[in-house]
């Protein structure tokens, strides 16, 4: 039964203009001028508090699209929004223009998730795990999975409640990644794993990009998220603050600026527009600058320097301005 809904499965993405990745999935048109992902002001709140409000924006297909907040700020509601896991109070939602609550088997079929909140039956083993995975998403096992497995440095042999966190978390990037999914959204993928591991969930998230698919990453690690978006939305508070390419969102960034002078500075000298005093210190003072530095760098060449460090943009500074409370 298994091996004719696949065989059907396959015909018809075949006849949609699909290719067929190395992995076994489907990418490619059906309608490529639809978004991969679209929220049209979406709003689900919770009786005790929390939730999301009218958010809309869209994710283009083949995008690593960046979701940053932090915790509580609305981003595992936003997935489990995407996957009808729950439903909003008003708004829509579509995956590759199916609606997400009458398609959400197709969608999810579509779909490989790792929620934040990952948890197995204890007593399966890896591999029981990703045949019952393998058999929901039409997919053969274990041929699916025994690639990325093997990349992830997976142990599926022992039961999932005998493994570590970074043991289970690899298991659930498996499943998720399994069979070249044309959505892939990693709810905090790389929680609990070593370094090295880390560096190839990035090295899986390049490739489903390299070959089209789309990938919708959930995080609070900056760093992380800004080596592989190519747009980052930022959440706070259940509200959309601003959707921006991650180069812009880089250009945006303060700079700091740390001058030791020979003599006692007036800092008025080099309060230009778009600088500001952070601190002072004996000879030394503090400074940020928001926006080109030409005019305090020319201001900087008058003065008798003995040390002048210029921070490149911090990723973490931008995020703690995001995330600052407004000014009441």
């Amino acid at each position: 039964m298994l091996e004719n809904l696949t065989g059907r499965t396959s015909n018809l993405q075949r006849d949609l203009g699909q290719k067929q990745t190395a992995g076994g999935g489907y990418v490619g048109p059906m309608d490529s001028g639809t978004p991969a992902v679209r929220f049209c002001q979406v709003t689900k709140h919770y009786a005790g508090g929390g939730g999301v409000d009218d958010l809309t924006f869209d994710v283009a297909r083949g995008e690593v699209f960046g979701f940053l907040g932090p915790n509580g700020a609305g981003k595992s509601t936003s997935i489990r929004l995407m996957l009808d896991l729950i439903r909003p109070d008003s708004g829509t939602l579509s995956i590759f223009g199916l609606d997400a609550q009458l398609d959400s088997l197709e969608v999810r079929q579509r779909t490989g998730y790792l929620p934040g909140d990952l948890a197995f039956e204890p007593r399966l083993t890896g591999h029981e795990v990703l045949r019952t995975v393998a058999a929901l998403r039409s997919l053969s096992a274990p041929t699916c999975y025994e690639g990325v497995a093997s990349r992830l440095r997976a142990d599926l042999d022992r039961p999932t409640g005998s493994l570590s966190k970074g043991g289970r978390q690899k298991v659930g990037l498996v499943a998720a990644l399994m069979g070249d999914p044309e959505l892939l959204v990693l709810d905090e993928p790389t929680t609990g794993l070593d370094p090295l591991v880390q560096q190839q969930v990035h090295e899986e998230v390049r490739r489903a990009a390299s070959e089209g698919r789309t990938v919708f990453l959930s995080s609070h690690v900056l760093a992380e998220v800004g080596e592989m978006a190519d747009r980052i939305g930022f959440i706070r508070d259940g509200k959309l603050i601003s959707v921006d390419p991650f180069e812009a969102f880089r250009k945006a960034q303060i700079h700091r600026i740390d001058v030791t002078t020979k003599e006692p500075l007036d800092p008025q000298q080099l309060l230009l527009p778009g600088v500001s005093l952070v601190g002072k210190a004996g000879h030394t003072i503090h400074l940020e600058v928001e926006g080109p530095l030409q005019g305090v760098l020319a201001a900087l060449s008058q003065l008798d320097l003995v040390d002048c460090a210029i921070r490149p943009p911090s990723i973490e500074d931008e995020f703690l301005a995001f995330y600052a409370e407004p000014d009441a």
